[in-house]
């Protein structure tokens, strides 16, 4: 069983679809990129915001952080993007944050690119402009006051031939504008329109760069792949700092309405395949 298989288990919203659309080693294929890149500073970007709880949803930061990690470990220097709502989940884990405002546009972050010239652009469950113009949820439900256009980001740096890895679990995220057609045909979805040199596909997008992560550890040699004790000791952190789960809108250590138990699963059949 390949690490695709195991970050695509428990699937619920047609990524199993995707993927007959998408490269075989969708996966591996992005970890390369990163692996090959020159070292220096990565943007990475997370962060969706839950309407109506008025803040973020524990899908993304946790895989963020923990990727963040394993690029320093590998000799990078991460700098999380995200909304001012989410800064703490970040801080509190000794990562370096960028907080956009909402109405910032192209010239902010062409000035971003030109401060940090970051040799990666990585997305972890970040909203992008759909296809209507918009930020929204996977309910229809328009978000875009609450969402800096981080998605700006990646069509700059890809335009000055920067690498960008999108990962994503719902068709909505930066990086699914690679198949939006299929995302509106298939699955009956307002895709995002922005795409990226690399998507990787997972059933919850903690679960796509806990994959990277397992890759990287791989093509290293170095424990790069966190174990499901410190995943839970950072969500019941941020949890506590506000973070709620996406599905459930709970201040539960819980993603996507997973129970633990899945999240133990996927780290340790990840951890066999490493």
């Amino acid at each position: 069983m390949t690490i695709e298989d195991i970050i695509l288990r428990h699937g619920q919203r047609g990524m199993d679809i995707l993927r007959e659309f998408s490269e075989e080693n969708f996966c591996q294929a992005a970890a390369q990129c990163i692996y090959d890149a020159p070292r220096g500073n990565v943007l990475l970007t997370t962060g969706f915001y839950i309407a109506g709880c008025g803040t973020g949803e524990t899908d993304g930061p946790p895989g963020t952080v923990f990727l963040a990690h394993a690029l320093e470990a590998l000799g990078f220097t991460p700098v999380i993007v995200t909304d001012e709502h989410c800064r703490s989940f970040f801080t509190c884990a000794g990562l370096t944050t960028l907080c956009p405002e909402v109405c910032s546009g192209q010239e902010h972050y062409r000035a971003m690119l030109d401060e940090y010239r970051p040799t990666l652009l990585i997305s972890i469950e970040r909203c992008g402009e759909n296809t209507h113009g918009d930020y929204a949820n996977m309910r229809g439900v328009s978000i875009a006051d609450h969402t800096a256009r981080v998605d700006l980001l990646f069509r700059l740096g890809a335009a000055r031939g920067i690498p960008t890895i999108g990962v994503g679990d719902g068709g909505n995220e930066i990086g699914m504008g690679n198949l939006a057609t299929v995302i509106a045909e298939r699955l009956e979805l307002v895709p995002c329109i922005t795409t990226a040199e690399h998507l990787v596909l997972a059933t919850v997008s903690n679960w796509g760069a806990y994959g990277l992560c397992a890759y990287l550890e791989r093509f290293s040699g170095q424990r790069l792949l966190p174990d499901y004790e410190a995943v839970m000791e950072y969500l019941e952190t941020i949890v506590d700092l506000g973070c709620v789960d996406g599905v459930t809108k709970e201040l539960t250590a819980t993603v996507d309405g997973y129970p633990t138990q899945v999240k133990q699963e996927i780290l340790e059949a990840l951890r066999a395949a490493v």
